[in-house]
């Protein structure tokens, strides 16, 4: 059973069950008494979906993430949708594209993490890499407490060749790096947007750093010089977030 098909924890389950994705099964924990979990069974069979209660040591087996808080459910692979799909969504709503690029985030739970913050700013999808890049993996979907069930994701082959694919369609490319360019509060983040954000060590590659028409630091005034990929991903978007509703 491949990591891409299993989704742990009460959110992450709750949210596929509310956004319609197609379950295989869902797996609880027998004897429970957890309102959550009673809602998810009651949902799912309500849903047609068929439920199995078992005990803890056989969800221990299946789990991925070692936190699956009583549920485990099992579903197809997640499909990932095309970058023009993103694109035709903002059209769709009337708003200025916004759009977040993950540059070799190797860590699912910071991937799952940003999906959550774009998700909460407004972002219409986002892309990732096919290759040296997390995938929606279920430690990724449980980290996005479901905001993967609602937020569209592209995987590209050339993340450098995506931007310019972007800014042929009119969107400017950002991005962001510790010491790099004008500071946040001082770039202009309006219009049609994509916002890279850089891999938790190394940050951008070099060649997708040169697609960037801007580049900005967030000022940062401790001892350490950086910060994880996910809070630099909130910052960002929260500031966008605030240019846009000026």
């Amino acid at each position: 059973m491949s990591d891409e098909n299993i989704i742990e924890g009460k959110n992450a389950v709750t949210e596929a069950l509310r956004a319609g994705r197609p379950l295989d099964k869902v797996f609880l924990v027998r004897g429970s008494a957890d309102r959550a979990l009673a809602f998810i069974a009651s949902t799912a069979r309500a849903a047609g979906v068929p439920v199995a209660e078992c005990d803890r040591r056989k969800l221990d087996a299946m789990s991925v993430t070692g936190s699956h808080q009583g549920v485990i459910a099992v579903a197809a692979a997640r499909e990932y949708c095309d970058l023009e799909d993103i694109l035709a969504r903002a059209e769709a709503l009337g708003e200025d594209p916004f759009v977040v690029v993950c540059d070799g985030l190797e860590d699912p739970r910071n991937l799952g993490a940003v999906i959550r913050c774009a998700e909460c700013a407004g972002a219409h999808g986002v892309v990732i890499a096919k290759h040296r890049s997390a995938g929606l993996t279920a430690a990724a979907d449980k980290a996005s407490a479901g905001a993967a069930e609602h937020l569209p994701v592209a995987r590209v082959s050339n993340l450098p060749a995506a931007l310019d694919g972007l800014k042929k369609r009119g969107l400017w490319i950002y991005g962001a790096e510790a010491g790099g360019g004008s500071p946040l509060w001082k770039t202009d983040m309006r219009g049609p947007i994509c916002l890279v954000i850089g891999s938790e060590g190394a940050g951008m590659g070099r060649l997708v750093r040169e697609k960037c028409d801007f580049v900005m630091s967030i000022p940062l005034h401790g001892k350490v010089n950086s910060l994880n990929a996910s809070a630099a991903a909130a910052v960002l978007l929260y500031e966008i977030v605030r240019q846009r509703h000026e």
